[in-house]
This record gives structure tokens, C-alpha cells and sequence, in this order.
């Protein structure tokens, strides 16, 4: 067998393997919705692995200039971080989101069932701000059969979505973010910005550069935003 046969063999391994687990679009272990079917001109802002300061407020600072509402899937240690962060947004009417305790890819492995990671973040965000979010979305979008099993058991409703650029985690320059969040923006589009990076915190500037050129670009094609409970008429708390 040839090296180039052998590295052919890996990428289409790799690729099925990724589909299968990780794709947004992947529904093969059960219903992770990553649009809405709609003709109507809305767009869902989502942000993962938050809060994260200062970024976090400068998005919520934009956001509430411009009157928009988001969807924020937030990590439980970076709540317990910030709290103040996780009760502004909540003040302010955006949706919060469980996106797990500590965002680490090891539990998915050890710990297939996720449980823990679920439950704990549920009772830090309602020690924050007195509810407990009704929305789920696993870190890196990964999920199998025993996850989405814990995630329907905890009343949870599983959420995915479309990342605004597959490298805006690296932080790359806001235009190309921008230029490539514009072109995902479709009828019933979910957005995903990173306003923090694991639970580890790290630079969004570019992101929050990027989620301002994106917003006013899609404010003039006449799009409007929704967060996710209004996007699919679910309940945000439980």
C-alpha cells in the first residue's frame, strides 16, 4: 500500500468520522437542529464557550445598541467566572444556554454519557440566575447516541448551528470571519461566534470586530434576529 493510498484512506476516514459525530448537519444519532425551515428573513446569533471578558460585554453592549437579542451557550466554570456577565444578559433578554461544566473533548471520551457535565452547568446557571436554561449544545457540536440520551432525560432540547468560520476560533482577521458569517446568514440561519475559547478565556476581538461588520451587512440585505427559543418556539428555562 502506497503512502498516498494510506493518506487517502485517513482523510475519508477522518471526514465519515467527523459527519458522523461533529457535522452540524449530521442527524444520524438523533434530531440536533441546526436551521429553522422558514421563508422568513431571521437569523439566529449564537455565542459558545462564555462569558469571557471584556469580549462578552462588548458583544452585549453591541447587541443592545443595535436592540438585538442572542443565544448564549455558556460554559459552567466561565459562569462561575463571570457571574455578573451571565445575570447582565439574562437581564438583558438573551436566551442562556448549557454548553457543559468545563468544555473539555476528554469527558465526551471517558464519560460518553455526559451527564455530570450537563447537570452541573444546569445548577450553575440557576445558582447565577435563578432558572435553569431549557437548551443544549455540546462543545465542538459532538455527539452519539448516550449524550443525546442524557440530554432528552434532563428535558434538555439539543441545539446546533452553522460556525460563522471554521478558523474564527483562531482568531483570523474579522473581514474574513465576516465574509463567511454574511454567506451562512440564510431564512432561519443559526449563526455560532465563540465569545470565549474552551473554558480557558483567550482574545474574541477579532470575533467581536467580525460579528459587527456581519450584523450591519445583514441589517441592510432586511434581515432580522431571533434568538433561539423564538426562532423554534421551544421554552428557554425549564
Amino acid at each position: 500500500m502506497t503512502i498516498l493510498l494510506v493518506l487517502i484512506i485517513l482523510v475519508v476516514v477522518f471526514s465519515f468520522a467527523y459527519y458522523l459525530f461533529m457535522s452540524p448537519s449530521s442527524q444520524i444519532f438523533g434530531t440536533y437542529p441546526y436551521k429553522k425551515q422558514t421563508t422568513k428573513k431571521v437569523v439566529a446569533l449564537t455565542f459558545d464557550d462564555g462569558p469571557n471578558e471584556p469580549y462578552t460585554t462588548e458583544i452585549a453592549d453591541f447587541l443592545k445598541s443595535k436592540k438585538i437579542k442572542a443565544t448564549f451557550f455558556q460554559v459552567g466554570v466561565c459562569v462561575s467566572r463571570y457571574p455578573e456577565v451571565t445575570r447582565r444578559l439574562y437581564k438583558d433578554g438573551h436566551d442562556i444556554g448549557n454548553h457543559s461544566m468545563r468544555h473539555r473533548f476528554r469527558d465526551h471520551i471517558f464519560h460518553p454519557s455526559y451527564v455530570r457535565e450537563i447537570i452541573d452547568n444546569q445548577h450553575i446557571i440557576e445558582k447565577t440566575i435563578g432558572v435553569r436554561p431549557a437548551l443544549f449544545r455540546s462543545p465542538w457540536l459532538f455527539r452519539q447516541p448516550w449524550l443525546l440520551s442524557s440530554v432528552k432525560k434532563t428535558g434538555l432540547q439539543p441545539i446546533s448551528g452553522k460556525f460563522c468560520h471554521p478558523f474564527e476560533v483562531a482568531q483570523i482577521s474579522s473581514e474574513k470571519i465576516a465574509r463567511k458569517a454574511i454567506s451562512e446568514a440564510k431564512p432561519g440561519a443559526i449563526i455560532i461566534f465563540h465569545d470565549g475559547i474552551d473554558g480557558r478565556g483567550g482574545n474574541r476581538s477579532q470575533t467581536v470586530k467580525a460579528l459587527k461588520l456581519t450584523v450591519n451587512k445583514l441589517l441592510d440585505k432586511g434581515y432580522s434576529f431571533v434568538t433561539i427559543s423564538e426562532l423554534f418556539s421551544v421554552n428557554t428555562y425549564q
